[in-house]
């Protein structure tokens, strides 16, 4: 809200008007106005012209409402990874020690099967022993991993029921080299000097949007041109930094990673709880697969929305099984609405781009994808989809959730849009949302036509080049960017997030009323309800998780724990599990996953044995899991060259059975 507490923080959106002059002045300048006036009125004047040509239904009242018809395939699934014809498990036990046997706490052993697309690991007890259950038998490699020591490795073969004592001694790293390998991507992203704390927070906000900055493929030595290159090729990707923004970045990248080995002591949080805890990951896909999001289905199986090849991978997590679901072919270019932006080349071969998933209270998963515009919904037991076009001006569908009358709300990130689609009817409800500035309104009603002019000219970038965020200053404020929505379990109401708005609002479901609440500037990503109505939302940007309390209308701040001073976390994702209210949230730049407990406001860290681990949406399976993708892109950066699937078992006190889609 307003400091006055005017309308202005409370706006329902009628029209899209562009707001007053007063309005216009703050937003581009005093400046802008002396010298440009009449190029602003005549550019505004065509605007609304062109606007009045080619706008949908719905335009000008903000809302449009219409019945979709749905188009039903039968698609056959392909076997990807075979799983285990007979369940079989077998037990790992030890001690890890120092070359001077002293025990090592909280280092990680994890047992890699012989065809390397399973691991299932451990972390040892303050004495140095461990006990680790594995469900998969034969020839295992056995690795061990704990921070300032080199891995060490054992072959054994195991059989089904059996106990094998395997035991570890480490050796500490010698070489600065060596050292320098073996730290996390913030140690590395923390020496990048930034003389502008703005441009900072720009490469924070848009350069580590998709993957880690500061691993082992970001931090690669390159010379200037290639690193204006690597830029050019992320503004494709619906990056938005001024010239000069991206003049500062470019310069820093060149001048940070020379190839010579950092030197950081990072202290890492040996929890009491870590013993009990195992984590157990699933490889899918190929090494340039974009699998965005994990679900869990009725079924207790996972299904992972591969963005970037338009398939969903299905995952038995008993056997292993992973099937390979290819969705249904549309008749747009690859890259779909967005073919003429260069998005990662090789990555992107399809043009749905699957993202988000929810069940439905009928068992099927609802599918956004982000390049169609589509909305589906999958039939596991029949692999039948039928798909709804959304069509008109949305642009980049991206979280979707189901509310308590069984409807599906999701965010169109591009378009700053809220949907609302009930399978009951097939009626959809697109609703505009505030554009809040002058500039942002432009994009809005523009963006569409963009990228069909640019549809022209694929992956020429021709959108980016012509927006307007260059040339005004605007950088990433050209777009709201609602990202992450949710539904408030006490009185139904809709929740979602403003990426680059810094802004929250809340969506009455049934008036469609829209009132928005700016937050403290720490870019607001995936935010989720609590079973008592608290909205905990993580701050990417800065590095913090937010709590917001609808009644009191008041925010609290807090710190993720880094491994060392100057570094950064990007907390993506979370979830708050339903019967121990603990909120699970990623830490995508240091290859953890953090619990939170509410109560006493303490962090537990559960370090990840796989370097390059990027964790995505958070979801419960009714037996104690706690589960997501790793999602770098592109997944050949991930250590072992795939993406897959990830589940935390927090063990005993670390968490409740439940479930929370």
């Amino acid at each position: 809200m307003t400091n006055d507490g005017s309308s202005q923080g409370e706006i329902n959106r009628k029209t899209k008007e562009p707001g007053v002059p007063e309005r216009i002045r703050t937003v581009l300048g005093e400046h802008l106005f002396r010298t440009r006036r009449s190029t602003a009125i005549t550019f505004v004047g065509v605007a609304i012209i062109l606007a009045t040509l080619f706008a949908p239904n719905g335009y000008f009242t903000g809302h449009r409402s219409v019945i979709l018809k749905g188009e039903t395939t039968v698609v056959k699934p392909e076997l990807h990874l075979p799983g285990d014809e007979a369940l079989q498990s077998a037990t790992l036990a030890g001690r890890v020690v120092t070359k001077g046997g002293m025990p090592i706490s909280g280092a990680m052993i994890t047992a890699i099967n012989s065809e390397e697309t399973r691991r299932i690991t451990a972390y040892s007890y303050p004495d140095g022993t461990y006990t680790l259950p594995v469900t998969f038998v034969g020839d295992l490699s056995i690795r061990v991993r704990t921070p300032y020591f080199e891995d060490v490795e054992h072959s054994v073969t195991a059989s089904n029921g059996e106990t094998l004592e395997v035991d570890f001694t480490a050796t500490e790293l010698s070489t600065p080299e060596d050292l320098s390998e073996s730290l996390t991507a913030s140690a590395h992203a923390a020496t990048i000097y930034w003389s502008k704390p703005s441009d900072r927070a720009t490469f924070i906000s848009q350069c580590n949007f998709c993957h880690q900055i500061g691993n082992s493929l970001t931090r690669q030595p390159r010379n200037k041109e290639d690193w204006k290159e690597v830029v050019d090729r992320m503004e494709g990707y619906l990056v938005f930094v001024t010239n000069d923004e991206k003049a500062s970045i470019t310069d820093r990248l060149y001048e940070t990673f020379t190839g010579e080995p950092v030197r950081a002591i990072q202290t890492f949080d040996v929890s009491a709880a870590l013993p009990r805890a195992r984590i157990e990951e699933w490889v899918a896909g190929d090494g340039l697969s974009f699998i965005h999001d994990a679900d869990v289905g009725h079924d207790g199986r996972l299904y992972g929305a591969d963005e970037g090849h338009d398939i969903i991978w299905e995952l038995d997590r008993k056997t292993g099984q992973v099937d390979e679901v290819k969705l249904p072919s549309v008749d747009l270019p690859v890259g779909g609405k967005f073919s003429g932006l260069a998005l990662p080349i090789g990555v992107f071969t399809g043009n749905h781009g699957p993202h988000s998933m929810a069940e439905g209270d009928d068992g099927r998963l609802w599918i956004t994808n982000s390049l169609s515009s589509r909305l589906m919904a999958y039939t596991p037991e029949t692999h039948t989809f039928e798909t709804f076009n959304v069509g008109a001006d949305s642009m980049y569908l991206h979280t979707i959730r189901k509310d308590l009358q069984g409807r599906l709300w999701f965010t169109v990130a591009a378009s700053n849009q809220v949907g609302r689609f009930d399978p009951a009817t097939n009626r959809l409800d697109l609703l505009d949302l505030p554009s809040n500035t002058i500039g942002a309104w432009l994009a809005d009603a523009f963006l569409p036509t963009m990228n069909k002019v640019g549809a022209l000219f694929p992956r020429k970038n021709l959108p980016i080049t012509l927006s307007h965020h260059r040339w005004a200053g605007l950088g990433r404020a050209v777009l709201n960017m609602p990202y992450g929505i949710d539904v408030n379990p006490r009185d139904g109401s809709i929740w979602y997030v403003k990426l680059n708005a810094h802004r929250i609002g809340r969506i009455d479901p049934e008036t469609f009323e829209i009132r928005e609440f700016d937050t403290p500037k720490v870019g607001p990503r995936r935010p989720r309800f609590s079973p008592d109505g608290t909205l905990w939302i993580p701050g990417f940007d800065a590095g913090v998780l937010l709590s917001f309390d609808p009644q009191t209308e008041e925010f609290r701040s807090f710190p993720l724990p880094t491994l060392a001073p100057g570094e950064y976390e990007t907390p993506y994702a979370l979830n708050v599990h339903p019967e121990t209210g603990l909120v699970w949230i990623t830490s995508n730049m240091s290859d953890r996953i953090f619990s939170f407990d509410p109560e006493t406001e303490e962090f537990v860290s559960y370090p990840l044995p796989t370097r390059v681990s990027f964790l995505r949406d958070i979801v419960f399976t009714e037996d104690g899991k706690i589960c997501s993708s790793n999602s770098n892109l592109p997944s050949y950066a991930i250590e072992g060259g795939l993406g897959g699937f990830v589940c935390l078992d927090p063990g005993s006190g670390g968490g409740a059975t439940g479930s929370r889609h």
